[in-house]
């Protein structure tokens, strides 16, 4: 070993790209209330989770006309995230952020999702604690 930091080769994604026709569409700190966790007494309550989205979203050639329904609403993204939330228990925050992406991913606008999930209060002496992934559309 030479004692060298190696540097990745891997360039992180540039969400919103001109040269690229992409905007950046995003919610930042959505909390909520979630039954989730894999302990007991995580079953038995609701705790405070925090939601961040970041969506990379292929810009069509078609004018916006100043009209949502030409965009991808952000509105639309917060009611699809509360509806996997208020569905039911989920232990794990990495399922829960997969749930987040896939369901983001179904727009074929939408090249990439990031999705971070923070529980709030679940361990002491914490801000939080969770997980965030990145996925990104196959062609």
């Amino acid at each position: 070993m030479t004692g060298k930091i190696q540097k990745s080769n891997l360039t992180p994604m540039k969400y919103a790209d001109a040269s690229r026709s992409v905007r950046h569409v995003f919610v930042r700190d959505l909390e909520l209330e979630s039954s989730i966790g894999i302990y007991d007494h995580e079953k038995q309550k609701t705790q405070k989770i925090r939601i961040n989205i970041d969506l990379c979203v292929k810009e069509d050639t078609t004018p916006l006309n100043d009209d949502y329904r030409n965009v991808v609403c952000y509105e639309k993204v917060v009611t699809g995230i509360k509806n996997i939330v208020h569905s039911g228990h989920v232990g794990l925050v990495e399922t829960l952020a997969e749930k987040i992406a896939d369901i983001n991913m179904i727009d074929p606008r939408i090249v990439s999702v990031r999705v971070r999930v923070e529980k709030l209060e679940a361990i002491k002496n914490t801000t939080s604690v969770g997980v965030e992934i990145e996925r990104h559309r196959n062609s």
